[in-house]
Formats: C-alpha cells, sequence, structure tokens
C-alpha cells in the first residue's frame, strides 16, 4: 500500500495535462520511476552547486530558491507553492544548479527523475508543449522580478509576490508574514508596515501573523499605482535588504 506522500505523488503526475498522452504501460512506468522526500521548515532540500537528478514539483509546502553570492550574501529569487515545477533548466542542460531550495515550511517535493524527463523530451509532444508554456511563464516571472528589484517601490515589490503572477494555482493565498519578508526581500519592518496598509484598504486581511488575499482586482490596482501607497509620513521603513 502506498503512503501518504506516495499517493498524493502518483494523484499529482497523472494530473498533469501531457500524462493522458502517454500509453498506459508508459503511465505504469513514469509512475514507477518519480521519487519523493521531505524537509523540515528552514532545511535545504536541494543544494546550490549539485547536479540535478530530475525535474521537481512542490506536492505541499513552500520553497524559495535563493542563489549564493561572495561574501555568503544570499538573494532570493523566487517562491514555489504547491503545485508548480521548477529546476527545469538543469534539468534540460544537464548542469549544476544554479540556486538552494529552502523549505519554508514543512514540505513535501516530488522528483521526475533526468532519465525519464529526457524520455518525455524527446519522444512526447503534449509534455514538449507544457515545457515549453511553463518555460515562457518562468521566463516571465524573472524578468517582472529583475525589473521589480531594480525600479519599484517596496510596495509595489510586496504587492506582486502577493499577485496571482506568482500563485497562479493556489485558490486562496496563505502565507505567513515572515515567509513573505523571506520571499521578497525586505525587512520584516518594512513588509508589515506595507501589510497594515494593505490592510486598511481592505485588499489583505492579517490573522495572527498570516496574510489572506481579500481582492485580487484591488491588490493589482494597487500594485499598477492606481490605489494609494505609503505616504513620505511613514517613519519605521528602514532600508531593503536581502534575507539572512
Amino acid at each position: 500500500m502506498l503512503n501518504g506522500i506516495e499517493a498524493m505523488a502518483r494523484q499529482f503526475l497523472a494530473a498533469q495535462p501531457w500524462f493522458a498522452s502517454l500509453t498506459l504501460d508508459e503511465q505504469a512506468q513514469l509512475q514507477a520511476e518519480i521519487s519523493t522526500f521531505t524537509a523540515r521548515k528552514g532545511e535545504v532540500l536541494l543544494a546550490q552547486g549539485q547536479r540535478a537528478d530530475g525535474w521537481y514539483a512542490v506536492l505541499s509546502g513552500l520553497v524559495l530558491l535563493e542563489s549564493e553570492a561572495e561574501g555568503n550574501r544570499r538573494s532570493a529569487f523566487i517562491g514555489m507553492p504547491d503545485g508548480e515545477w521548477f529546476g527545469e533548466g538543469s534539468a534540460l542542460k544537464n548542469e549544476p544548479r544554479r540556486y538552494n531550495v529552502v523549505a519554508l515550511r514543512d514540505t513535501w517535493l516530488l522528483c521526475l527523475p533526468r532519465a525519464a524527463f529526457q524520455r518525455l523530451q524527446a519522444q512526447h509532444l503534449p509534455f514538449n508543449q507544457f515545457l515549453v508554456q511553463h518555460l515562457n511563464m518562468r521566463l516571465g516571472q524573472a524578468m517582472t522580478l529583475i525589473e521589480t528589484g531594480r525600479m519599484r517601490s517596496p510596495e509595489q515589490r510586496v504587492a506582486l509576490y502577493l499577485s496571482r503572477q506568482f500563485w497562479r494555482s493556489t485558490r486562496q493565498l496563505y502565507i505567513t508574514q515572515d515567509e513573505l519578508g523571506k520571499l521578497v526581500g525586505l525587512s520584516r519592518q518594512t513588509v508589515n508596515r506595507i501589510l497594515r496598509q494593505l490592510a486598511q484598504l481592505d485588499i489583505v486581511a492579517l490573522d495572527h501573523g498570516r496574510v489572506l488575499i481579500r481582492s485580487d482586482e484591488a491588490l493589482s490596482r494597487f500594485m499598477a499605482g492606481d490605489l494609494p501607497t505609503a505616504t513620505d509620513a511613514d517613519t519605521d521603513t528602514p532600508s531593503a535588504k536581502t534575507p539572512d
């Protein structure tokens, strides 16, 4: 009998839009090839510099992709919630991973082995169509993050990391203020100040350290500058920094 995480992994794989294009034998083979693993909050699941074993998906939890630079400085890149695939670049190029994968909460992951990934890429059009769509989406996210980090205000950065651009498959985003701070790369004080402002505008609700989105539409308007942002009168805003 399958345990809980193995059953979840098989259900997740069977729900992928390209899975039905496989023959029954191919489906059974793929289900037998996948592997799963878990990590506690704060653990590094996959280390920067190691060669990737395959393509990964978050079954349950939340992970942060972050890179280490000189002087032990860390640069947050993007968060991956339930239902998201990541690591396709390393799987495609068969190269060492360029970032650490850190569990921001207790997390369950699935790994589609590189050999299976390459076999699907070579033989199945629906898989390749899904992969190309996924790569284009991830490129758009990366470019937006780069632009946001350089040019936008802290308010817009927080709004972006709460937006549907990064939580497409999540029906109701439920993230802690601490997790959000680590994702966006701003101090806890700055994030909390902005969240209080968003709560006053009824865009989010704050419940014992957790953030609930009340209106995706209003959040998009805030991010675009169509709603009020923090005023110059705010005095508790430290300079932005990357998370330690």
